[in-house]
């Protein structure tokens, strides 16, 4: 069958993607539990990674979020720049990822609609 957007799945093969998706979050989520199962404790590398790998997705974030910014062009820059510094100040005020994140976010969409 062909749709709009190209060609679509029939009922079986959206079943069978769903039950894959689930199959693999599923794995992915439980396999912790058998690998670190019993009374050892959890090894060093692992919790430098649980320590550090936050850190470094947020920092992956920013990258991405300010991949395409000129500061010479359009609004220089103005929305990314304020959201960025709200989110900062929201991180260093409550230390708390999700508000900063939320409120950074929000902020920028609210400045993108009154500058554009």
């Amino acid at each position: 069958m062909t749709g709009i957007l190209g060609p679509t799945m029939t009922m079986w093969e959206q079943v069978v993607t769903i039950a894959m998706v689930v199959l693999g979050t599923m794995a992915t989520r439980f396999v912790i539990f058998f690998i670190f199962s019993g009374g050892r404790s959890t090894p060093d590398y692992i919790k430098y990674l649980g320590k550090m790998l936050p850190a470094a997705a947020f920092g992956l974030l920013v990258i991405y979020c300010f991949r395409n910014v000129s500061l010479f062009s359009g609004d220089h820059a103005v929305p990314e720049l304020a959201a960025a510094a709200l989110t900062a100040g929201l991180h260093l005020w409550r230390r708390n990822m999700l508000l900063s994140m939320a409120g950074g976010t929000i902020f920028y969409m609210v400045l993108i609609r009154l500058l554009s």
